[in-house]
């Protein structure tokens, strides 16, 4: 009887293993570890981490490994994994952000084992000579860093609205709307706080109603207003690199509609490539 029972969970897992397969096309499955700690853990992870017909994550509480299956053409590895640290659990590749980790639930916070942060470099001075330094204030870095992620994310679903790809689109905007709720607007500057408090809100719900549909059309109606907000929010906020701020007349039933760019060429995300080059830079933002 027991046999029995045992074949028939191994029989369940199986289809159920096989049924996801089958709505994730170019599909791959990866096992790694992710660091938590019990059942809320998982649904968090979980949520993070899955999107629909793209990526599937099944965590398992007692091993403390993810068996993660995607579409190879849609997402990869590393990106799952920066949504799952951004809702709080570390992965041997990425570490969540000390305050979203602080602010999980106490039974949640699990123990973190020492990791160099992604993308820092070695510091090949002495220690002595290290302290030497001058730093930067670490609320300004800060400011920089939290706004510049939201901006790359932005521009990142800017890309795929170019490319007319719904199910990418709705990704990338989940990535965003996580990189908008981890931001501390009480480190931002005078400024950015200010414009901060006025476009949040907004910006959020674009971010939300992108990432929950995979209807083109729809995107790009939220994609107008989540574009003058972050317009507002670029122009207060000092970036390394030029932006360019574009403008298509045809665009929005006629009314004409704005996006930003990281490149002065026209690449029309409303149109694709219907009209891929209709529009022009109408500011270079410094």
């Amino acid at each position: 009887m027991k046999l029995t029972s045992n074949i028939l969970v191994a029989i369940t897992v199986l289809l159920s293993f096989t049924s996801c397969n089958a709505q994730i096309k170019n599909a791959t499955t990866e096992t790694v570890k992710i660091y938590g700690n019990c059942g809320m853990c998982e649904k968090t992870i979980e949520k993070a981490g899955n999107l629909k017909d793209i990526a599937k994550i099944d965590w398992n509480v007692d091993t403390k490994m993810a068996t993660i299956t995607y579409d190879t053409k849609k997402t990869n590895q590393d990106e799952i994994l920066k949504r799952i640290a951004l809702s709080g659990y570390d992965s041997d590749k990425f570490l969540a952000p000390d305050d979203v980790y602080n602010n999980l639930h106490g039974c949640c916070q699990y123990d973190r084992v020492a990791k160099v942060p992604v993308n820092t470099s070695v510091n090949t001075e002495s220690h002595t000579n290290y302290e030497k330094q001058t730093e930067k204030p670490k609320a300004e870095i800060q400011d920089l860093n939290q706004l510049k992620v939201v901006f790359d994310n932005y521009f990142a679903l800017k890309d795929e609205l170019v490319k007319t790809d719904g199910n990418t689109a709705s990704a990338k905007a989940a990535t965003l709307l996580l990189t908008i709720n981890k931001v501390e607007m009480q480190t931002l500057k005078t400024e950015e706080h200010n414009v901060w408090m006025k476009i949040v809100k907004n910006i959020k719900e674009d971010a939300e109603h992108i990432s929950d549909t995979k209807d083109i059309k729809h995107q790009r109606e939220h994609f107008v207003t989540l574009s003058k907000n972050i317009y507002d929010l670029i122009k207060v906020s000092k970036q390394e690199t030029p932006t360019y701020y574009q403008f298509c007349p045809m665009a929005n039933n006629g009314k004409g509609a704005n996006w930003l760019s990281k490149e002065n060429t026209v690449k029309n995300p409303y149109y694709g490539s219907m009209m891929l080059n209709c529009g022009k830079v109408i500011e270079t933002i410094k």
